[in-house]
């Protein structure tokens, strides 16, 4: 039974160590690429070792396109993300007590419709969407990225928030109560304290779509130096041919620094956080 027992792990082992290899092998080759000259990116693309350290991709990767240098991209896309985060947190914090604590008129009917939005692609309201803001006067600018973070634009947040809260002991409230607290200490002093797991699992996936989306900033910004990270990175591919690869699979590489490193140091609550809100 342990030649068995030794002889499955090694089998285990080996085939998550092969299949870790292969989803870690495009973030190698980026890595790799981004500091071979550019003749060699594709024509030694099987290899991982550049033959001479190229580190000016870097450089005329940074330097960024026409007058707009990729430290202001990066501080776009920075800017524009931690509004993300603090409106994901600020409102689905708030609708999610709601929903799991009050009790009010068609409570359900409403938590209905925000679970329907979660099948709901973001193609359909795109239009609608596009045609408010242009009226407003918000497109070629942030806002459109940011003010629907306040107003509990993110379903999926709202819902992981529910379910945490409803893991919640109610006996916690009714202490609370006696004790004087109102309806807004309770959220306050008792349930947020608590939601301390779940609030990093928002922060982190927050912070991840607004720093990997495209999409939105593709519609909505024109202006090259409100570009973010996204854009920027396209902006070296040319429709007439002229690509920059070297300097694009530099600053690829360098837009992935804060994720990794935001995962890295919270991935202990990220797991506790989806682990705790029934996501099993």
């Amino acid at each position: 039974m342990d030649k068995h027992q030794k002889m499955r792990t090694i089998l285990y082992h080996s085939v998550v160590i092969v299949f870790g290899v292969i989803m870690l092998y495009p973030v190698l080759w980026m890595i790799a690429s981004s500091l071979k000259p550019h003749t060699e990116i594709f024509q030694q693309a099987s290899s991982l070792i550049p033959s001479t350290l190229n580190w000016g991709n870097y450089s005329e990767g940074w330097a960024g396109f026409g007058r707009v240098g990729f430290d202001q991209i990066f501080a776009n896309s920075l800017f524009v993300s931690t509004l993300n985060i603090l409106g994901a947190l600020f409102s689905s914090s708030f609708v999610a007590y709601g929903f799991a604590r009050l009790n009010f008129r068609f409570k359900k009917t409403l938590f209905a419709c925000l679970i329907g939005t979660l099948m709901l692609p973001m193609q359909v309201t795109l239009i609608p969407q596009y045609i408010l803001f242009n009226y407003f006067g918000w497109v070629n600018t942030f806002l459109p990225l940011i003010v629907p973070a306040f107003v509990g634009g993110a379903p999926f947040f709202i819902f992981l928030m529910v379910q945490f809260i409803r893991g919640v002991p109610r006996e916690l409230d009714e202490a609370a109560v006696i004790d004087g607290c109102s309806t807004f200490g309770i959220f306050w002093r008792i349930i947020l304290p608590l939601c301390k797991p779940v609030l990093v699992t928002v922060t982190i996936f927050a912070f991840m779509w607004s720093w990997d989306d495209f999409f939105g900033a593709l519609i909505y910004l024109n202006d090259p130096g409100l570009y973010t990270v996204a854009l920027g990175l396209a902006s070296f591919l040319d429709s007439s041919g002229v690509n920059s690869w070297g300097p694009l699979l530099a600053m690829s590489t360098l837009s992935l620094l804060p994720q990794f490193i935001i995962f890295l140091f919270f991935q202990k609550y990220l797991v506790q956080g989806i682990a705790t809100t029934g996501l099993k």
